[in-house]
């Protein structure tokens, strides 16, 4: 693969009956290429670095797709801002769909991307769909509930599922969802409440972006994630890209499950949580990236 100027393109595909607003980066020149489908994190927007990573893809001949999860960014979707890890999972799903039908693309060559939370989406997806040729785990959440406790402990858990359940009650009576800040400092009561989350999400979020400082957290409520013994059934080439000073997910776990995962790749990088869309690392991580996806695809 050679580098090559990137195209954009603005697409919509359809996803549980709405639309999911995306960005596809074409590599300039004819013919098929290997295609990433790229999901974003809690709480984010495409905008937030999704791009950079694209661009950097379709320069190394493949063609990106970046997009926003319905609810979020310029998806469809009411009340805005709602977290469910359930829909998230369709819509990237809807997402590996249409990459699949592009006439551009070769649909057997398709690799699956996700940063945090949309790293937990990533693997879960990666578990039960064969037709995925590789995949891309960047400062995943591995446990959601241990998470919550690597950020603030056993009062941050309590305190964000109480939230949660009172947002399902609401959401079931078609009342106002209760809203909380998805990062802020300690003691903020935000979802990701450190200063890494907090300070690398001012560095990384610019102006007009469509990211707002809030969530709707009933997800919180549905089945948590725990991957770490479930990622031994990706037998598929992964590569997890871990941020050793990660605050938000705790930086040994997503080590010991690449570790355990049979096909995957493990990388370390300085840095926090927001680390993989800033400065050197990311230079690092989207070099390593490209590689990886040149041996894989």
């Amino acid at each position: 693969m050679s580098a090559l100027q990137a195209e954009r393109e603005e697409v919509r595909f359809v996803s549980g009956g709405e639309h999911c607003a995306g960005r596809l980066f074409r590599p300039a020149g004819s013919g098929r290429s290997p295609c990433v489908v790229l999901g974003t994190g809690l709480g984010c927007v495409r905008d937030q670095g999704l791009d950079r990573y694209g661009e950097r893809f379709a320069a190394a001949g493949l063609t990106a797709l970046a997009f926003d999860y319905r609810h979020f960014g310029d998806s469809e979707g009411e009340p805005r801002t709602l977290l469910s890890p359930r829909l998230q999972r369709q819509d990237l799903r809807a997402a590996l769909a249409y990459a699949r039908g592009l006439d551009s693309v070769d649909s057997g060559r398709i690799a699956i991307w996700g940063y945090s939370l949309g790293g937990a989406h990533a693997q879960a997806v990666t578990i039960g769909d064969p037709e995925i040729a590789a995949a891309i785990y960047v400062a995943p959440v591995i446990d959601s509930l241990r998470s919550l406790l690597h950020m603030g402990g056993p009062p941050h858990l309590a305190r964000v599922m109480a939230a949660g359940i009172r947002d399902r009650i609401r959401g079931l009576r078609r009342s106002e969802p209760v809203r909380l800040a998805a990062a802020g400092p300690p003691g903020s009561g935000a979802v990701m409440c450190t200063w890494d989350a907090a300070r690398g999400f001012e560095e990384v979020t610019e102006p007009g972006s469509s990211w707002r400082n809030d969530l709707c957290p009933r997800g919180v409520t549905e089945p948590p994630y725990r991957l770490e013994r479930r990622a031994r059934r990706i037998h598929r080439p992964a590569l997890y890209c871990i941020a050793a000073d990660d605050e938000v997910n705790p930086p040994s776990l997503g080590e010991r499950t690449a570790r355990g995962a049979s096909s995957a790749e493990l990388r370390l990088y300085p840095g926090g949580h927001l680390a993989p869309f800033q400065g050197e690392t990311f230079e690092r991580m989207a070099a390593d990236q490209v590689a990886f996806l040149e041996r894989r695809l």
